[in-house]
């Protein structure tokens, strides 16, 4: 079952997610040359290093917006799952980007910290207004950003939402190391004069820091990981379906913001096939209440019940050989048990067909019901469609006749009405409605109406179909 978002939603969702991923990039080019422009002019190496976090945020915003519009295709036949990875393969790639920006900043830091490495430190107000303008920016479009990805569900714009809000905090590093070198020359403390070195190390431990948890992230999602528990949950609620026996296999995976459930659940095999498909389609809503917007596929499969009657296990036997069956009865003499019933066989088969799909279904089922010691199986045709047959209507006085002296005979509360004779393929059928007081056992019921034909078929001549509806009398 998919996602219930009507195409122009999804158009709307679309659209906005690509304005948001567009200004992110415009915003990055803004800040990447302007720090570079500043960082060259002061030899800042934290604002350097933020001109080179800057420029691969270019590359990542510009990767993102290139995620986002593939990711928006629809499922071909390529991508039967959609293109939904292409966001997660984006947020990785902007991983490996932060880890190498790390690894150069780390480097120079350690240049000038360590081995002293030479250079000039020239900080002046443009310093200090490219790193607060990088501040506001930041904050800025990581908001749009996280916003938008909390609405759709995108894990590029939550990478990029991420990785701004974490810029603010390491351009506030880059802000105090500036402070330090300014207050350092100012009162003549040459050790202050290494705080830019050491911003530009904070700044790096910040970055190595969120570059791991979202590279785990979407390495997992890429490897079909789910988020711990949410397995159990989606196989809790569905076990809490009425009628399903048990949750014999789930499967979740991610897709960009889609989530795709596979579920396979045992119902008794005594279920009707409509009973099942409605449990499928509650389990399907329940998951989907777990996992709002999941494309959920539920796969229904028959298991014995624990404890399953003798006429069940007849009637589903009888059910998979193509054949009906009825009139089920258990007989126990002297410590066995033997079973006789009516088997139902298509009245276009010939004897020896007929037989044959009889001892088919007499050896599976004596398999199934190893206490049971013989079996009698009374081969009847049954009809593979409703039968049309021309009536006229005939004399009603003989029939209504026989049903009176047989109320009288055994002095039975029963309203016989409706009564119908007609003469159809040169016999009478006849049909009538049967009213009993409501709390008659329907045992009893049938045992009746049983009585009630055999005693017409022995008083009325020529007598072929009899069909009696029992009814609760209302009056």
């Amino acid at each position: 079952m998919t996602d219930t978002s009507t195409p122009q939603q999804l158009q709307q969702a679309d659209r906005e997610k690509r304005r948001v991923a567009a200004a992110s990039l415009a915003a990055a080019i803004l800040l990447t040359g302007t720090k570079l422009g500043i960082g060259l002019w002061t030899n800042s190496l934290g604002i350097l290093s933020e001109a080179a976090h800057s420029a691969l945020d270019l590359v990542a915003a510009a990767v993102t917006l290139w995620a986002v519009r593939i990711s928006s295709r629809p499922a071909d036949t390529e991508h039967t799952y959609g293109h939904g990875k292409f966001e997660n393969l984006s947020a990785l790639f902007e991983t490996v980007l932060l880890l190498v920006t790390c690894f150069w900043i780390i480097s120079e830091a350690a240049g000038r910290l360590v081995f002293h490495k030479p250079f000039e430190l020239n900080v002046n107000a443009w310093a200090f207004a490219v790193v607060i303008l990088s501040i506001v920016v930041d904050f800025g479009r990581s908001r749009a950003l996280g916003e938008a990805a909390a609405k759709y569900s995108s894990q590029a714009l939550e990478a990029d939402a991420l990785h701004f809000s974490t810029d603010i905090w390491s351009s506030g590093v880059v802000l105090l190391g500036l402070i330090g070198v300014v207050v350092g020359e100012r009162f003549d403390l040459p050790w202050l004069k290494a705080a830019d070195a050491v911003a530009a190390l904070g700044v790096a431990i910040i970055v190595v820091y969120v570059s791991v948890q979202l590279g785990k992230k979407s390495v997992g999602d890429l490897l079909d990981s789910v988020p711990k528990g949410m397995h159990d949950r989606v196989a809790a609620v569905a076990r809490q379906v009425s009628g399903v026996e048990s949750v014999t296999r789930l499967r979740l995976r991610r897709s960009g913001p889609e989530i795709f459930a596979d579920l396979t659940l045992s119902v008794r095999r005594g279920a009707a096939f409509e009973r099942a498909h409605d449990i499928a389609h509650e389990a399907e809503a329940a998951v989907r209440a777990v996992l709002p917007g999941a494309d959920v596929v539920v796969h229904v499969e028959p298991v014995a019940a624990e404890a399953e009657d003798v006429t069940t296990v007849v009637r589903l036997l009888a059910a998979r050989h193509g054949l009906g069956a009825h009139g089920i009865r258990i007989y126990e003499e002297n410590q066995q048990r033997w079973l006789e019933l009516h088997l139902e066989v298509s009245e276009s088969l010939l004897l020896d067909e007929a037989h044959r799909q009889a001892t088919e279904f007499e050896r599976e089922l004596r398999s199934n019901l190893p206490g049971v010691t013989r079996i009698i199986t009374h081969i009847e045709p049954v009809g593979d469609g409703a039968a049309t047959i021309r009536g006229e209507p005939a004399a009603q006085a003989q029939v209504q006749k026989a049903i009176a002296d047989f109320l009288a005979e055994y002095s039975l509360p029963v309203r016989p009405h409706d009564i119908r004779v007609q003469m159809a393929a040169g016999e009478l059928a006849v049909s009538f409605h049967c009213a009993l007081a409501p709390t008659t056992a329907i045992t009893e019921a049938h045992q009746l109406t049983v009585r009630l034909e055999e005693y017409l078929r022995s008083h009325v001549s020529g007598l072929g179909r009899v069909a009696i509806h029992v009814e609760p009398d209302k009056k």
